[in-house]
């Protein structure tokens, strides 16, 4: 009876963990090569490939195949619809911060709130540049 219970919670795990790993990406997603670190929440990331899930209307998931990576609290901004989804980035030197997604013909983007080190580099008059990347998705 024991062995039974294992095996089936054995099973359970597996399909989670494969419906886990087909669900990662999904129509909707950005997926990005970011050639730098940058700032996410307080959360410093290093270069890599990213996915960026949007999760509710105020929360996106921006994580690597490692699944490292973190959420970030939005908010909604309108503009033209790119032909591309990009990733905008404020740089303070060599320091970026994400600060909004957009999703390939979308007219409406998610703008991240700024982090407390952005914040910090923000108030002390420190030169900020726009970089923009366009997205593989």
């Amino acid at each position: 009876m024991k062995r039974k219970l294992w095996q089936a919670v054995g099973f359970l795990a597996a399909l989670l963990a494969a419906s886990t790993a087909v669900g990662q990406t999904k129509r909707g997603d950005t997926i990005a090569d970011i050639p730098f670190a940058f700032t996410v929440s307080n959360h410093t990331l290093p270069a890599g490939r990213y996915t960026v899930t949007r999760l509710s209307e105020k929360a996106l998931r921006i994580f690597n195949s490692q699944n490292q990576g973190t959420f970030a609290l939005t908010n909604k901004v309108e503009g033209k619809a790119p032909e591309s989804g990009k990733m905008v980035f404020h740089r303070y030197g060599n320091a970026y911060f994400l600060y909004e997604v957009w999703v390939s013909g979308s007219r409406i983007g998610r703008k991240v709130l700024q982090s407390r080190s952005e914040k910090e580099l923000a108030g002390r008059q420190t030169e900020m540049k726009i970089a923009e990347l366009q997205t593989a998705r």
